[in-house]
């Protein structure tokens, strides 16, 4: 997944496009994530030929005038314009389970590398569900992470947790004494438009 900025003007998706066709890359999905001031941020799913370097496609991009490749890192398939929909249909065949059902989707549908669902309160903090790759959250862990009654972002810094690189997660409160915490390692930092969509999800969770 490459996270590109570019000038907002006809012509600029068509040559990244062109960029990154011309060192082997396949765009498989491209999508929107925020637009304004003249620039558009663009989220790519690009496949590279077997043995190719990352570098060659982020020096492609910056050869155009204009364009700036913010990120770069493997990620699971199947994030895409219709993965917010295809959430909220399972959430609603399940509303039981529908915050479990969202923190297991989080890392295809938010691109991120883990999502946790916690129980908060009586002064304790634990961890309700979570994804292969989570932090095995505690309630002296999850300090860092406070509060859990409003939507917010955190950057930490690397050893917040021992062994842990700097990360960049989003915090957001559920009903019933709940939050969900979603992070990815080394970045890049939550989007407002993409935790305006997390929060929207999460609103809907019974």
């Amino acid at each position: 997944m490459m996270r590109v900025a570019l000038p907002d003007r006809p012509g600029s998706l068509g040559a990244v496009a062109s960029a990154m066709g011309s060192v082997g890359g396949d765009i498989n999905a491209v999508e929107i994530v925020e637009k304004g001031s003249g620039v558009v941020v663009d989220d790519f799913i690009v496949d590279l030929p077997p043995g190719q370097l990352p570098e060659t496609i982020i020096t492609a991009c910056h050869h155009l005038e204009g364009v700036r490749v913010e990120w770069i890192s493997r990620y699971p398939e199947g994030g895409g314009l219709q993965s917010d929909l295809e959430a909220l249909e399972r959430m609603t065949a399940d509303p039981a389970n529908a915050a479990e059902t969202l923190v297991s989707l989080s890392p295809v549908v938010f691109r991120s590398h883990w999502s946790v669902l916690l129980g908060v309160g009586d002064g304790e903090v634990v961890s309700l569900a979570s994804t292969t790759l989570a932090p095995d959250f505690d309630t002296a862990s999850t300090a860092v992470l406070a509060p859990f009654d409003i939507t917010h972002r955190l950057e930490l810094p690397s050893g917040w947790l021992p062994g842990w690189a700097d990360s960049t997660v989003v915090v957001v409160p559920l009903n019933r004494g709940r939050a969900i915490a979603i992070g990815r390692l080394g970045g890049p930092a939550f989007l407002d438009s993409e935790i305006a969509r997390l929060h929207h999800l999460a609103a809907l969770i019974p």
